[in-house]
């Protein structure tokens, strides 16, 4: 079997299980929203945080929660790192600096998992699992929330009110998260993940030295991180170690864990305000995307110039030959389409154009099918803005959902679609403007420019990928990208539940001739012309200095 129809067939083995689970998955997390009944652990966790979860909460009120649990948990992580030194199961780890800890703390619990560390030399036990692996479950909860937030405030009239965040959180940890991450868990050790709390044990010369390894629950962390969209892993290779992802077939489950919850949640979204056709629209303008993305790396990667590639088959330099170009291909694009920010290759060693797809797929904000619970807000605000195009195109006021869209959605939209380009955009022209960030970077010109100009995007958009060559373990890097990823993460949600109770508060426009059609591929083909537009004319003179420079060098 040829490597180029090894990747197509992984495509459609992947797009046939994603297809199967699409209907059962997102009628399930829709119950799980919208039930009145409560398990008993559930009762134990409110009584115990002191919540009630069944009084419901204007937009103000859902974001204080929101922001109070996130900030608990940025000091609960901080402080766990920082007495790493006295804490049982250490592995003989000393505490991790202050702002590496303030960059790992923030990097968790923003769903971010950026990692200027190497997992298996700096993190004991303890901090892996009590705190990392924790925030892996919780983030991904917060994220479902929001989405869930604004899509009630497109179903809900004249109520103002959103639900209730603790509830929202408990469930879609314990009823969604838990037990899906518990099977993959359990699959991934059966195919031959690590999973245990050994410490280091030498195992022999290699090189003229002594090699070490340490144990750890890999498979553990492995599978939430990639069900939760996160992307930290145990070890410093990521998902390209093979305790972490050690067969083509893991390869493949940890793509499709990556797109499960994302592709379903517009289900989800369909079923909760009443209309499925309106899920199919946002799934098709995902599923669309995504598949574009992966047509266009499998080609860069398999068909670029050069004898020594074309006698590998493709692009093999910074790829594991378990995974081949096929399987890297379709791991770089899902995770860089996802907030996800796991890597199965090194980005940085991909083609020029490679590399720039991997960026234009943070660019576009991470919403084919994004991040879970990020990726569906994110389209949806995508949504009003086109049919607030569209609007000014026929004279119409704008309408989507039965809701208006009138000069305050259109001004809370407008601020969310500006924040990460403003982070991203700044911080680069800093980073390359001060005399010392520049020392970071492994390579000169546009390579350069380009794992800057990487890094950026990753944290601001709350992937948390790198594109490697780039030295971020500096006072500088750790806290830019540390407050990247904190304004990158919550002033976007910020302008979410803001127009979700604007939303909730107005009543119902009826459907009449001149109503736009938003269920219609008509839509879904404006849709995706304006999300490539927008983003093209805010990054091209970016993408022009690096990555597209080099690639047609």
């Amino acid at each position: 079997m040829g490597p180029v129809l090894a990747g197509v067939l992984q495509l459609l083995a992947l797009v046939g299980a994603l297809a199967l689970v699409h209907i059962p998955l997102g009628n399930y997390m829709a119950r799980v929203y919208s039930s009145k009944r409560h398990l008993r652990v559930e009762r134990w966790i409110y009584r115990g945080i002191g919540a009630d979860p069944d009084a419901g909460m204007t937009w103000p009120a859902y974001l204080r929660g929101v922001l109070a649990f996130s900030l608990a948990g940025v000091l609960f992580l901080y402080l766990l790192q920082r007495l790493q030194g006295v804490l049982p199961g250490s592995l003989g780890f000393s505490a991790v600096g202050p702002a590496q800890s303030f960059n790992t703390a923030v990097s968790f619990v923003t769903n971010t998992n950026w990692q200027s560390y190497a997992g298996e030399q700096t993190m004991g036990h303890v901090v892996q699992t009590a705190g990392l692996a924790v925030q892996n479950f919780v983030s991904a909860a917060v994220g479902m929330a929001v989405a869930v937030a604004l899509v009630r405030g497109f179903a809900r009239s004249r109520s103002g009110e959103l639900g209730n965040f603790w509830a929202d959180l408990v469930r879609g940890t314990l009823r969604i998260l838990v037990p899906v991450a518990a099977l993959a868990a359990v699959v991934l050790v059966a195919c031959g993940a690590l999973q245990n709390f050994s410490g280091v044990h030498e195992v022999g010369q290699f090189m003229g030295g002594r090699q070490q390894w340490g144990g750890g629950a890999y498979a553990s962390q492995e599978a939430i991180k990639e069900l939760g969209t996160n992307g930290g892993g145990v070890a410093n290779a990521n998902s390209a170690h093979p305790f972490e992802n050690p067969t083509p077939f893991t390869n493949l489950l940890e793509i499709f864990l990556i797109l499960v919850i994302p592709f379903s949640l517009t289900r989800t979204f369909g079923v909760l305000v009443g209309n499925v056709r309106q899920g199919y629209a946002i799934l098709g303008t995902m599923a669309g995307i995504w598949l574009g993305f992966v047509a266009l790396m499998m080609w860069t990667e398999f068909a670029h110039h050069g004898p020594a590639l074309q006698a590998a088959g493709g692009a093999m330099e910074g790829k594991e030959v378990r995974f081949g170009v096929g399987g890297s291909s379709l791991f770089a694009v899902t995770t860089t389409l996802t907030s996800t920010g796991a890597v199965d290759s090194f980005h940085s060693s991909f083609t020029g154009l490679g590399g720039g797809i991997t960026m234009l797929g943070m660019m576009l904000g991470e919403i084919a099918p994004g991040g879970v619970g990020s990726g569906l807000y994110g389209m949806l605000i995508m949504a009003v803005i086109a049919v607030f195009i569209a609007g000014l195109m026929v004279g119409r006021t704008p309408e989507y959902l039965g809701k208006k869209i009138g000069a305050r959605e259109m001004k809370l939209a407008a601020c969310y679609i500006l924040v990460t380009p403003a982070l991203v955009l700044v911080f680069t022209a800093a980073s390359l403007a001060l005399p010392t960030p520049p020392h970071s970077m492994l390579n000169p010109g546009a390579h350069g420019f380009s794992e800057v100009l990487y890094a950026f995007t990753s944290a601001s958009n709350n992937n948390g990928s790198a594109f490697a060559g780039l030295n971020a373990n500096t006072d500088w890097f750790n806290t830019t990208t540390g407050l990247a990823m904190l304004l990158g993460r919550f002033l976007p949600m910020v302008f979410v539940l803001a127009l979700a109770g604007s939303l909730a508060g107005q009543r119902p426009v009826p459907v009449t001739a001149g109503t736009l059609r938003t269920e219609k591929p008509l839509f879904t083909g404006l849709l995706v012309g304006a999300i490539l537009i927008i983003t093209g004319l805010t990054y091209f003179p970016a993408l022009a200095l690096g990555p597209l420079a080099e690639g047609l060098a």
